[in-house]
């Protein structure tokens, strides 16, 4: 019986290294990546201490300034759409944040939301900028939001889009990716199983708007997570996600803000956002019927129909908040 017990768990032992090397997905090629997602206008700015910054900075060097911060596993190729429009009339930067894309991981293996401000501010300071209009996106909301309680000084505005860190949860229906993401154990199988179908089910399961979900998007998406050290990174990020803001320190947010969100996001409920639109003052508040996670790209000319006049409308000190 021993021996057949013995047996047994070797086969079963053996079946399980044949499924591992069967379902593994290496990461991808640098220099591959760098050709397919970062060509012109992308620049590679060095910051130091072995971070270098994938980049675009787009539009008149005289207009006014907007930096462009994407979510969790995205990048900045989330913001193309809005980046077409208003690169028209304002200087656009967006860069793949630390432990995303072309970026990769940080060297330091910090990802804590101080860790993400001063990418920001070294990334800003090498571009010469001073005060801008700051967006985000889910956790690049959050972030976003995270700085501007630090540093009012330098935002000219605040654009909250599905963001991350209110105290409020309702009831998300998240995505199978996320749902990974915040086991400690099946995450740590992220490092080398990260099927291509496991992507395409997670950002379906994002959207209200299943048309943006292309061939092209789903590659981008599982190609860059594989990028060297960004599947580790993910898993470093998820095992120190950080608490919900204060209420109370919310409220004292000087920064003009508008908040735009997708009534159907199954990963922050709009629930969220009317948290946000309630606590921080003068907030102009927006909702998506049918929307998701990411209306930047779902609903484009919405979005921007809603963005643009909040823009022109931004005093010029920015000390005071547009008219509701």
């Amino acid at each position: 019986m021993r021996k057949f017990l013995t047996a047994a768990g070797l086969a079963v032992l053996g079946l399980l290294m044949i499924a591992f090397l069967t379902l593994q997905t290496p990461d991808t090629d640098p220099a591959a990546m760098r050709a397919k997602y970062g060509a012109p206008p992308s620049q590679f700015l060095q910051l130091g201490n072995g971070l270098t910054v994938h980049l675009r900075d787009e539009g008149p060097r005289g207009a006014p300034v907007i930096v462009l911060l994407h979510g969790s596993n995205a990048d900045l190729h989330t913001w193309d759409a809005w980046t077409a429009q208003l690169s028209k009339t304002w200087r656009v930067v967006r860069y793949d944040q630390i432990g995303h894309g072309l970026t990769g991981p940080n060297p330091s293996r910090n990802y804590s939301l101080d860790a993400f401000g001063d990418t920001l501010d070294q990334v800003t300071a090498k571009l010469g900028v001073d005060r801008f209009v700051l967006a985000g996106n889910s956790m690049g909301g959050g972030i976003a939001l995270h700085y501007a309680l630090a540093h009012p000084e330098r935002l000219r505005g605040l654009v909250l889009v599905d963001a991350g860190g209110a105290p409020v949860r309702g009831k998300p229906k998240g995505n199978i990716g996320f749902k990974i993401a915040r086991l400690p154990v099946l995450r740590n199988l992220m490092r080398t199983i990260t099927p291509r179908s496991l992507i395409a089910q997670s950002l379906r399961q994002t959207v209200g708007n299943q048309s943006i979900v292309t061939e092209a998007m789903v590659d981008r998406y599982w190609e860059l997570l594989r990028y060297p050290g960004n599947r580790q990174a993910t898993i470093d990020r998820f095992g120190a996600y950080p608490g919900p803001v204060d209420a109370a320190r919310v409220a004292t947010l000087t920064v003009p803000t508008l908040i735009l969100w997708g009534e159907k996001d199954p990963l922050i409920p709009l629930e969220a956002g009317k948290w946000f639109a309630a606590h921080i003052p003068g907030a102009k508040f927006v909702v998506y019927p049918g929307i998701g996670h990411i209306p930047m790209e779902e609903a484009v000319g919405a979005s921007l129909g809603d963005l643009q006049p909040w823009l022109a409308a931004l005093p010029a000190d920015g000390t005071s908040p547009p008219l509701r």
